[in-house]
């Protein structure tokens, strides 16, 4: 495709909404999916730290 300006690729010929809309949502679900990865590893590191100090906490 060929934009002639700025203006007209961001508006994606009238359906901008869907196509910048659909790479919010990607972004936020992909930022979100990072995070919880984050915190369970956290948890999941804690977790082994405590039973290493104390093998029978394996709960």
């Amino acid at each position: 495709m060929n934009w002639g300006s700025l203006d007209a690729f961001l508006g994606m010929g009238g359906y901008a909404v869907y196509v910048w809309g659909s790479y919010v949502a990607s972004a936020v679900a992909i930022a979100a999916e990072v995070i919880l990865l984050r915190r369970r590893h956290r948890t999941l590191q804690a977790q082994i730290g405590r039973s290493s100090r104390n093998p029978e906490s394996l709960t």
